[in-house]
């Protein structure tokens, strides 16, 4: 028997955009209460007008650590107290060749991709372990699990997150915590702007893109699965990748 999400309250990172906008839409529709957070107040303010008053917005900048340790009394504020379930999903893509590379991209997409998820997820730990229980959904990639020759410093930095995901699950199941990893073949987002003009109207002919709903909808399967059941890692590609 599969469980719901309705009266349960979601808290998401980079829920203005992408795949986050597309997971805050499912989860309303599928009865949950969701906590919008993104450093874009304005993109806030569009998305909960668009989605109704079960979308709460919270201005977090996740590159700002004082934001990041704050969240959870940010979260709670809005919610009156209740947390069920952390979705980590904001992250940054830089591809190409790696002797051409800029390592200052590199740095600031290392730490939206690496650190402000060990650290938001550290934030908002205390309260799942003080209530027995909740889940944690991390939004890893397929690079994650095999390595993109276009992309090394990003498949590296979703190495780390499958690193991080498989053991957090294991430290946290003693407290009745759930911890899975979403991981995605390319999706059509902002993140893909930097790539080639003709890679991009490739990849949009022979449909080895997704788009965001096809995530959002996974997620949702993952959080509804029954109590003692965890979706670890849930990988979701087109047909035409062929990895």
């Amino acid at each position: 028997m599969n469980t719901s999400l309705d009266g349960k309250v979601i808290a998401i990172t980079g829920a203005a955009s992408g795949i986050g906008l597309a997971c805050t839409k499912a989860f309303i529709e599928a009865g949950a209460e969701v906590v919008l957070i993104d450093r874009s107040a304005t993109a806030l303010e569009n998305a909960c007008q668009e989605l109704g008053n079960r979308a709460l917005p919270l201005v977090v900048d996740l590159l700002n650590n004082d934001d990041v340790d704050h969240m959870l009394k940010g979260i709670l504020s809005l919610t009156e107290g209740r947390l069920d379930a952390f979705h980590a999903n904001a992250g940054g893509y830089v591809g190409g060749v790696f002797a051409d590379g800029n390592p200052d991209e590199w740095d600031r997409m290392l730490n939206l991709n690496i650190n402000s998820v060990f650290r938001s997820v550290h934030a908002v730990l205390p309260h799942l372990i003080a209530q027995k229980g909740g889940d944690i959904i991390v939004t890893s990639s397929i690079a994650g699990i095999v390595p993109v020759v276009w992309e090394p410093i990003y498949t590296a930095s979703k190495h780390a997150i499958q690193a991080f995901v498989h053991t957090l699950r294991r430290q946290l199941s003693v407290h009745s915590i759930r911890v899975g990893a979403v991981a995605p073949g390319p999706v059509v987002t902002a993140l893909l702007d930097d790539w080639p003009k003709a890679k991009m109207e490739e990849a949009l002919a022979n449909g080895s893109l997704m788009q965001p709903d096809a995530v959002a909808d996974s997620v949702v399967f993952m959080l509804t699965r029954p109590a003692n059941i965890t979706i670890r890692d849930l990988v979701i590609l087109p047909n035409s990748v062929d990895l």
